[in-house]
């Protein structure tokens, strides 16, 4: 199975902006609806939220309330990969950041069922 590859992540202070990258070398991302996930260490045991995806049919997006008007996720077709555009970012944003591919039916959402390819992810961390 395919996974995805994350990267562009690194330590930014609080207010700070970075953007991440999804991309795949033998999968068109185009073809599926992404989605992007987080697991913070103080949520392990709550598992991987769910901050953004992207609909392969319309390219409509989808929000976590706690990323909306922050976070903005978009693909480059050309480029194959997806990215998140992360600003104003707060200590609570840190944590390991994941992509993955919707392989069910239906409008992406922000729960990990149906998701596959969940690469080694990319590390946010903000502090001052």
């Amino acid at each position: 199975q395919e996974q995805f590859v994350e990267s562009g992540g690194g330590l930014v202070q609080p207010g700070g902006s970075l953007r991440l990258s999804c991309t795949a070398s033998e999968v068109d991302t185009n073809l599926w609806s992404i989605g992007w996930f987080r697991q913070a260490p103080w949520r392990e045991r709550a598992g991987r939220e769910g901050v953004a995806c992207i609909n392969k049919s319309d390219g409509s997006t989808n929000y976590a309330e706690s990323v909306k008007g922050r976070f903005t996720i978009s693909r480059d077709g050309a480029k194959n990969t997806v990215y998140l555009q992360i600003d104003s970012l707060k200590p609570e944003d840190t944590a390991v950041y994941y992509c993955a591919a919707l392989i069910s039916d239906g409008t992406c959402r922000l729960q990990t069922y149906g998701y596959v390819g969940f690469g080694q992810g990319t590390q946010v961390t903000v502090s001052s």
